[in-house]
């Protein structure tokens, strides 16, 4: 089983943070293929942003060879339901993986998110994956996405034991792929559910691809109708012309590692990037 993680940002060490997260919690014999788009924002903390991310999402899912499922590693789902539309498997947000496992653990949870300018986005979320009144509490760090580091779990634990008394929640929910290293810690520290929606997504993930479930084509997610697009967004009319992708079929003894080897203006003026397979030894994970 191939699960393509995609970190809509454009900054690498961010894409390792969130591979480290994956593949720990991936089980046996499923491949995890971290990939940092050809073009984006450096990091995703505006609507503005989000809406520039969505380009390079939709390419990392139909370029090199078809993942069994995909997951979008940022915890406000960006292009979500697009990529819905294109790929063949299970497409999982990481906000909707963690939101949807919080429920599963108690009456009520908590996010800790980075800015405050991301908390609407995360309420409104909350209302389309959640019960009523699931959702206690939305709070901020105002941690800029790219400072995160080891050394905020002191900042991330205050805040996240402030929303449990202050909100009555029984798990906390991190409302950044950033902070998916911070996991574990906090989860010791606060003696409750600590959830990273990457972890969560993955193994969402995992579980949908072993049901041999995928998204339904029948109205709203069948693929997109064909259309030309202008400019900068000319490439993409030719998903237009191409079926929905199929899953593939992988040598247990491969990993798939995306290599790309241009630039995003040559992306947009000459196709896709390059793929090189590479043999791995010991478990596939």
């Amino acid at each position: 089983m191939l699960i393509r993680v995609i970190n809509p940002n454009t900054t690498d060490a961010m894409t390792a943070t969130i591979e480290t997260s994956a593949r720990a919690a991936a089980g046996p014999g499923t491949l995890i293929e971290a990939i940092t788009p050809v073009m984006g924002p450096a990091s995703i903390e505006s609507h503005y942003d989000e809406a520039l991310a969505v380009p390079g999402i939709l390419h990392a899912i139909t370029s090199g060879p078809p993942a069994d499922a995909h997951v979008i590693a940022c915890f406000g789902d960006p292009g979500l339901d697009a990529a819905r539309e294109i790929a063949d498997g299970p497409v999982i947000g990481i906000a909707e993986a963690a939101m949807h496992a919080a429920t599963l653990l108690g009456r009520g949870f908590s996010v800790v998110t980075t800015l405050s300018r991301t908390r609407g986005r995360a309420w409104d979320l909350a209302a389309r994956y959640c019960p009523p009144g699931a959702c206690r509490g939305v709070h901020a760090t105002d941690i800029p996405v790219l400072d995160l580091t080891p050394d905020s779990l002191k900042q991330v634990v205050a805040l996240a034991r402030h929303a449990l008394d202050h909100d009555g929640a029984d798990a906390i929910v991190l409302g950044c792929a950033g902070m998916a290293d911070l996991c574990a810690a906090a989860t010791l520290e606060l003696g409750v559910p600590v959830i990273d929606g990457v972890a969560a997504a993955v193994t969402l993930a995992e579980a949908l691809v072993r049901l041999r479930l995928r998204t339904s084509t029948r109205d709203e997610y069948a693929f997109p109708p064909s259309k030309p697009y202008l400019g900068l967004l000319q490439s993409f009319g030719e998903l237009s012309n191409r079926s929905r992708y199929s899953s593939p079929i992988l040598h247990p003894t491969l990993r798939i590692i995306s290599l790309p080897v241009f630039s995003t203006i040559d992306f947009l003026d000459a196709g896709r990037p390059s793929y090189a397979v590479c043999r791995c030894a010991g478990r596939l994970r």
